[in-house]
């Protein structure tokens, strides 16, 4: 796994910034989420009409956020959870990895 990238979770919704967008998704509109054991995996979707979560805009600096709360929720990850994560890109899945996402083993986790 190579280039690695802080993501958050907070209120049901996946934040990253401008430059992650750029680095692993540049010029994409969605990403599929997906939960393989504990980690997170996210697919980039080269097409919008085959589905995924929608990348919006979230700030004057370009930062990125997918609302994904159903997927969190189904997959344990409450609203009242904030959790920061450390992602790699894994070049053999050609998706960004959150290792360990859903056992917070790894992941920094606070009640807000």
């Amino acid at each position: 796994m190579t280039g690695t990238a802080v993501l958050v979770i907070r209120r049901g919704a996946l934040h990253f910034s401008r430059e992650i967008y750029e680095r692993f998704f540049n010029s994409l509109d969605t990403v599929v989420l997906l939960r393989d054991g504990d980690d997170l995996v996210m697919l980039p979707v080269l097409n919008r009409a085959a589905g995924g979560y929608i990348i919006k805009v979230s700030t004057s600096a370009g930062g990125r956020v997918v609302t994904a709360a159903d997927f969190f929720r189904d997959n344990g990850i409450e609203d009242s959870v904030e959790i920061t994560l450390l992602a790699a890109w894994d070049k053999d899945r050609a998706a960004l990895i959150a290792g360990q996402a859903f056992g917070c083993q790894l992941g920094l986790q606070t009640e807000m």
